[in-house]
């Protein structure tokens, strides 16, 4: 994933989030571990309803890791810092700032994504208003966030046949139930305790991930 998000007929990826919680510390030795154990295209920051500074040291311990790599970093619903840090962009919720602030702060050569649920037609308009990618979810059970709507891997389906813009697929995602989303057309996988919380530790997942998306494309 990079400013220009790359979709389409290119293979699904690993979109990783990080916990709702963490010391930055802590975490940038998992987030390296992952980083080393196979392909990723994108780490997002999500840390909600926490003082500024705290998502800045996050994102100061974190950024130059997903750089190093070659992964696009985005700070969710916080477009004015992704700005101040120089990420890559930013995620935003229907109940987040709105796609047109997020696009006006950060400009065209940022990646701007768009939560859309379960809705075909916030995706539609999310779309025709120049959002990079969208994404669909929850489409399995999360203990991560209450999940606001449970999607049906059909519409990945749907939307794959029929747009160009990148579709995420969120909720639940582990290396067992990923197969069905790739196939129905997912490009992206966001994953947060399927990675952070696998057994074998979060090299192993990503490495495990890969492999079950290789094999269901």
């Amino acid at each position: 994933m990079s400013a220009n998000v790359d979709g389409g007929d290119d293979p699904c990826r690993l979109y990783l989030i990080t916990p709702p919680v963490f010391e930055p510390a802590v975490f940038a030795e998992d987030l390296r571990a992952a980083l080393d154990g196979g392909d990723v295209a994108c780490l997002q920051l999500r840390l909600k309803d926490l003082d500024d500074d705290v998502v800045r040291r996050a994102a100061e311990a974190l950024m130059p890791l997903a750089q190093e790599h070659d992964i696009a970093f985005l700070i969710n619903d916080r477009p004015d810092l992704a700005a101040e840090l120089g990420a890559d962009g930013t995620h935003v919720g229907q109940e987040d700032t709105s796609y047109a602030q997020a696009r006006s702060i950060l400009g065209a050569d940022h990646i701007v994504g768009v939560t859309c649920h379960d809705s075909r037609h916030l995706a539609m308009e999310a779309a025709e208003a120049g959002a990079d990618y969208v994404a669909f979810g929850a489409f399995f059970p999360t203990d991560t966030k209450q999940a606001k709507a449970a999607a049906d891997i059909e519409i990945l389906d749907w939307w794959s046949d029929l747009f160009e813009i990148p579709c995420v697929a969120i909720g639940g995602i582990t290396v067992e139930n990923c197969p069905a989303l790739v196939a129905a057309g997912a490009d992206f996988l966001s994953v947060v305790a399927g990675v952070w919380n696998y057994p074998d530790g979060p090299a192993a997942a990503v490495r495990e991930f890969n492999q079950a998306i290789k094999e269901a494309s």
